[in-house]
């Protein structure tokens, strides 16, 4: 894996600090006078300390999310945490998402039939996003669509604006296909046996697991998933 020379800079200097420059903090270490002018002399030199410390063979933070469409609490975290914190630091950490949550499932006459906590809106919601996981297989390709549409005011009505944004490629009519065939109706249930196989069982959601745990406090998460990652991947000993 390739050094992550610029997560590593903004692990460092971290996201939330309070300086005004010109500059994006990706550049603040560039040079010295841009250090000086955005006050972060001190923290470049602790990064240019520190950053050939971790080997290029270092594992990948590993996080699972286990959420519901609909649900307000998974939106919120998914849409400020999640995926900012995936876009700046997508080199050093996995992201699972899988759609379920709390839903139910029951077999009838061989095709399965699903109740979700938010509604039938929800379970279409969920549908959507596992078939659009599956149909383009890359985080890259998926991961903005599904934040688009949980960012949105409506999740389901914005399937194909977001798609034609993200990943044009792909017709309406295959996603749809999935969704409403036998393709869909399998997905769910592999997301559902997932989601019942999780050991411990998940208590709420949004359910984060992060390097095959379960966050039982996920208040840090939920408020800095940034310094989480940070912390475990760089300073694993904190």
């Amino acid at each position: 894996m390739k050094f992550a020379v610029l997560s590593l800079a903004l692990c460092f200097l971290g996201v939330s600090s309070q300086q005004t420059c010109n500059h994006p903090p990706s550049t603040w270490c560039s040079s010295w006078e841009i250090a000086k002018e955005c006050q972060v002399e001190r923290q470049c030199l602790e990064f240019y300390t520190h950053r050939d410390l971790k080997k290029a063979s270092e594992p990948a933070v590993q996080i699972e999310l286990y959420y519901e469409s609909l649900c307000g609490g998974c939106r919120g975290f998914l849409s400020s945490q999640l995926f900012p914190t995936w876009l700046m630091l997508n080199d050093i950490m996995n992201v699972t998402l899988v759609p379920y949550g709390n839903a139910q499932e029951k077999n009838i006459s061989g095709k399965w039939s699903f109740e979700c906590q938010h509604g039938q809106e929800e379970c279409l919601g969920n549908m959507m996003e596992a078939c659009l996981i599956h149909l383009l297989g890359d985080v890259y390709k998926y991961f903005p669509i599904i934040f688009c549409m949980e960012f949105s005011s409506n999740v389901t009505k914005s399937l194909e604006m977001c798609v034609g944004l993200h990943a044009p490629e792909i017709e309406d009519k295959t996603i749809w296909d999935c969704v409403n065939g036998d393709l869909g109706n399998k997905l769910m249930h592999e997301n559902a046996q997932r989601t019942d196989g999780l050991n411990p069982p998940h208590q709420f959601v949004p359910w984060i697991v992060v390097n095959g745990k379960p966050l039982m406090n996920s208040n840090q998460a939920q408020s800095s998933l940034f310094n989480l990652i940070c912390d475990m991947y760089y300073r694993p000993e904190t």
